[in-house]
């Protein structure tokens, strides 16, 4: 995990930060438990054969074989024709595994809360982590944050998190969400500790809402300056997800590079014959690319900026290109050269890629495509809300001299929403979790959920908030 920089600045306190929290927050007094806790559904494996077994002493508890449970230490499941074969016992349509262990029980290598469904889908076995919205946050907020950042920050990452999970129940037949960045990264067990417990029972059952609904709060590691409208990544723009000023300057991703020799392009560009030249046609409105055409000695691509990055693995498609020769080799001062092989694009999860990434579509269906993102906010004392200016994207082509492709990018992920690093720089200027939620999410409300808030109980009786306790 890189150091953290502190950048604590003279004069900004909390105090500073007060008009942002004052946008449409609304405050109600904690009442007495009026509906059950939301139950989520995580996807949390899948494979030809899965392996569980009790943490200690107490058994696995097995349901699936009529009205019987079986009591084991040990499970083995496999896939038999369209059923589920298991080891010693038989086979089953479906099967249901819990403990009684505060410890959970291990699935792989991992251990979980709650119980785990299996089910034969698609010529494989998934196996579905069915626990609580309060139990399943607490490994969350430590899979996406380091467990030592600022309170404020874990516990804006939990907010966040709740309400991105609560919104997708129900979307997805057999499950609600992933455990990877597909959705948002849940590790089990190991990835608790006692303060991202605190962040999220400090936070218990907040959500943030705009016009009665859930948002959809998605996030990312680092912007490189400024946020990116929904609407400049996916197919809408939502008036919460705005470009606002980052506060993520002392990430260890704010500004990096990549470089790809001849044989890297080859390889990559196979059916153009590598990479001549890189233009970038299009930007977005802070700078990213958003389309791109790429040169060959057989030909050229057109490539949008989503394109381009997943084929050439890089954080971010706030990046410009550069064809260097043998002789301009060095690292420019101050920004790192990346240390993932070019050779393969890297595994991305967790604090370091697109959580949260709402891959499909941002599109929330209660709004009517486009809706034109609000006026630039006015700027609170102590914090400018100015973004800075869009990155010059460099077209050139190749000399005969020259060997290999850099590029020169700035943040890591699809850069809407909340940024995690920018929410720790906030934090440790002193603002609370709800002024980091204002920031990134603009215009919404921040306040316990009620079953209303849920489509799936849209038409529940009663409407005061949820599960307070």
């Amino acid at each position: 995990m890189p150091t953290l920089v502190s950048i604590l600045r003279p004069g900004i306190r909390a105090a500073s930060l007060a008009p942002l929290a004052m946008v449409a927050l609304v405050s109600e007094p904690r009442v007495a438990v009026t509906a059950q806790e939301p139950m989520m559904r995580v996807l949390v494996a899948e494979g030809q054969a899965l392996q569980l077994r009790a943490d200690d002493a107490l058994p696995l508890r097995v349901r699936g074989f009529g009205g019987q449970e079986r009591s084991l230490r040990r499970l083995s499941v496999s896939l038999h024709g369209g059923s589920l074969l298991l080891d010693g016992l038989g086979q089953a349509p479906s099967v249901r595994v819990s403990t009684d262990d505060p410890r959970g029980l291990w699935l792989g290598k991992r251990r979980y809360r709650g119980d785990v469904v299996l089910l034969p889908r698609g010529g494989r076995v998934m196996a579905i982590n069915r626990l609580g919205i309060e139990t399943y946050l607490p490994s969350v907020v430590g899979s996406e944050m380091p467990a030592s950042w600022p309170l404020a920050a874990l516990q804006a990452q939990a907010v966040a998190a709740r309400t991105y999970a609560l919104r997708q129940r129900g979307k997805k037949g057999d499950f609600d969400v992933k455990a990877t960045v597909a959705s948002q990264v849940y590790k089990g067990i190991e990835s608790e500790t006692p303060r991202t417990r605190e962040a999220v029972d400090t936070t218990r059952s907040l959500v943030l809402v705009h016009g009665g609904r859930l948002i959809n709060a998605v996030f990312h590691s680092s912007s490189g300056g400024a946020t990116e409208p929904s609407g400049e990544v996916w197919r809408q723009q939502l008036p919460y997800l705005v470009s606002v000023r980052d506060h993520d300057d002392h990430s260890p991703v704010h500004r990096w590079n990549k470089r790809f020799d001849v044989s890297d392009l080859q390889r990559l560009f196979k059916e153009i014959g590598g990479v001549e030249g890189v233009r970038v046609l299009s930007t977005s409105s802070t700078g990213r690319v958003r389309s791109a055409r790429i040169q060959g000695p057989r030909g050229a691509l057109v490539l949008s900026g989503r394109e381009l990055r997943q084929r050439l693995g890089l954080k971010s498609t706030m990046v410009r290109f550069d064809m260097l020769r043998d002789g301009d080799m060095e690292t420019s001062p101050g920004i790192p050269l990346d240390s993932e092989p070019s050779r393969e694009p890297p595994a991305l999860i967790g604090l370091w890629s697109d959580s949260a990434s709402g891959s499909s579509e941002a599109a929330d269906p209660g709004f009517a495509p486009p809706i034109p993102p609000p006026p630039p906010p006015v700027p609170s004392p102590g914090i400018s809300l100015d973004r800075p200016s869009s990155l010059v994207h460099s077209s050139s082509r190749v000399r005969s001299s020259s060997r290999v492709l850099e590029a020169r990018g700035q943040g890591y992920g699809h850069g809407v929403g909340m940024s995690q690093w920018g929410a720790h720089g906030l934090a440790e200027q002193g603002a609370d979790f709800r002024q980091i939620l204002l920031h990134y999410y603009r215009g919404v409300q921040i306040r316990p959920y009620r079953p209303g808030d849920d489509p799936s109980l849209a038409f529940s009786p009663g409407s005061e908030p949820a599960w307070w306790g």
